[in-house]
């Protein structure tokens, strides 16, 4: 089962890379497997172009301790896994720099509602959180983003927003399993860079109606959703 997972996540990492999501070493994928409570996030600093199914690293989700690897795992390790212990529903975990999302998250702006492709994934604006505090950022910093970006949706659900810009940073996203977080991960840069077209051509755009998104997002996420074919 972990080799398996540790496939997946090799494959995500360099989905991303391929996907034009981060330059350099910038960015990570994580993947948890929820029955033995154990989390698979890349190694710090390797180079994608280097990255081997080796470079995998599996780490406790309750202790975040490094098991059975000469590797570092990603210093983005902590927020992955505050978010895994907030969002008992999700599976996989992407961070990147997507220079169109991280240009929103630098202006520290949520994404708004512009049109149904938008609609289609995120039922509503997608969240920006709150700069950190000073104290946060000089003490565990890693943790502590994780924990503002769970302190952001304590109104909101994960499922129905499966992404967040980290204010000053870049996006975060999320899926059930690590191929649908990097799913996500290629529609939030998707939709922030058609968000920031349509207010350069209108700056007074107005968002979509209300039904128009809850159409849009309820015939894919609804429980009477009736986009796509039926499974199994």
């Amino acid at each position: 089962m972990l080799d398996e997972l540790k496939e997946r996540t090799l494959e995500a990492n360099l989905r991303i890379v391929r996907e034009g999501l981060l330059v350099g070493t910038f960015g990570n994928v994580s993947a948890v497997d929820r029955g033995t409570r154990l989390v698979i996030i890349k190694a710090s600093g390797v180079p994608y172009v280097e990255m081997k199914v080796e470079h995998m690293v599996v780490v406790s989700l309750e202790t975040g301790e490094a098991l059975d690897s000469p590797w570092r795992p990603s210093s983005d390790t902590p927020t992955h896994l505050e978010l895994y212990r907030t969002f008992p529903g999700v599976g996989g975990i992407v961070h990147t720099h997507s220079p169109h999302a991280t240009a929103w998250a630098q202006a520290r702006r949520p994404i708004p509602v512009l049109g149904t492709t938008h609609a289609d994934y995120f039922n509503g604006p997608v969240p920006c959180t709150r700069s950190m505090r000073p104290d946060e950022i000089e003490t565990d910093y890693e943790a502590n983003t994780g924990k503002v970006i769970a302190e952001r949706f304590a109104d909101l659900s994960p499922a129905e927003f499966p992404g967040v810009l980290v204010a000053s940073h870049g996006p975060v996203t999320w899926g059930q399993s690590v191929e649908h977080a990097v799913d996500h991960a290629v529609v939030i840069e998707y939709i922030a860079r058609m968000a920031s077209d349509t207010l350069r051509l209108d700056p007074d755009a107005p968002p979509v109606t209300d039904a128009l998104l809850r159409k849009h997002f309820q015939r894919k996420h609804g429980t009477s959703a009736y986009y796509g074919q039926r499974r199994g």
